[in-house]
């Protein structure tokens, strides 16, 4: 039998799992079976964090609107729940990052929209 030489398609693993993990600090990116776990680690962190990412620009979004609703001195609405629940009411179809930012940039806007809603 013929001898095979092996190790072509495991170098090309590693070394694509060394060039992923190459800015990792320590053995994380010297070893192959640490530099394989930390590769691991670090998809899973990522795609989380890309849920958590949304999350928590939702949450300032809700932040923003309420702070403008606060600051309204006729308090046409006193909660950002009876807002929004107003604007599907009207079928107005404006999500809470298209009202976030014209109640940061334009909050006059936000309160008209918010009378004729009323009307």
């Amino acid at each position: 039998m013929t001898r095979i030489k092996r190790g072509n398609i495991a170098r090309k693993r590693r070394t694509k799992i060394r060039l992923f993990t190459s800015s990792f600090r320590g053995a994380h990116s010297r070893l192959t079976r640490t530099s394989t776990q930390q590769k691991i680690k670090a998809l899973v962190s990522a795609h989380r964090d890309r849920n958590r990412k949304k999350r928590g620009f939702r949450g300032l979004w809700i932040n923003r609107i309420n702070a403008v609703i606060g600051k309204n001195p006729k308090k046409i609405y006193n909660s950002y729940r009876n807002l929004l629940y107003n604007l599907y009411k009207r079928q107005l179809l404006l999500n809470r990052k298209i009202v976030a930012q014209i109640a940061i940039l334009k909050g006059n806007c936000l309160f008209m929209i918010a009378n004729e809603i009323i009307k």
